[in-house]
């Protein structure tokens, strides 16, 4: 298999989100197909190349029992395999307080273990998670599909 040539690929910088990234931060999730709730410009890095075009972003996301989600890791496709979502996780769990959750597809596990993110018992979840996981466990069910993983770090 033959290695990226990171060399094309355009330098970029890590940086908090503005306001004035809302629509970008959207329109990115909604290319990537993943959860487009809870989108709050605040919660956000962006990764940014020199021409200001948006690669990619993540969320620490907070919910209404008190815990805190990593979400919204996304990067655009011409850009994925470099290091870039990597660099998004590893600024935002740097100050994270923890326990920390994360929802992902079940193919995503492996990737969200090497960060120290373990699948969360039930009797662990906070209330929001333990309402996603039957609601989505629920709705998956009946359209014959896993439901999500959800995963927690401790340390």
């Amino acid at each position: 298999m033959k290695s990226p040539d990171l060399s094309a690929m355009p330098a970029y910088k890590l940086r908090a989100a503005r306001e004035s990234d809302q629509p970008a931060i959207r329109a990115l999730i909604h290319t990537v197909g993943i959860n487009p709730f809870g989108l709050d410009w605040r919660h956000f890095i962006l990764a940014e190349a020199p021409d200001g075009k948006l690669l990619g972003c993540g969320q620490l996301k907070p919910h209404r029992d008190g815990s805190l989600e990593l979400a919204s890791i996304a990067v655009e496709e011409a850009y994925r395999g470099r290091g870039i979502a990597r660099a998004v996780i590893e600024h935002l769990l740097e100050n994270a307080p923890r326990p920390l959750y994360l929802m992902c597809r079940p193919a995503l596990g492996d990737l969200y273990r090497r960060f120290g993110f373990r699948p969360a018992a039930e009797e662990t979840l906070p209330p929001y998670f333990r309402r996603i996981r039957r609601y989505i466990g629920f709705a998956a069910g009946l359209a014959r599909q896993d439901g999500p993983l959800i995963m927690r770090l401790d340390d």
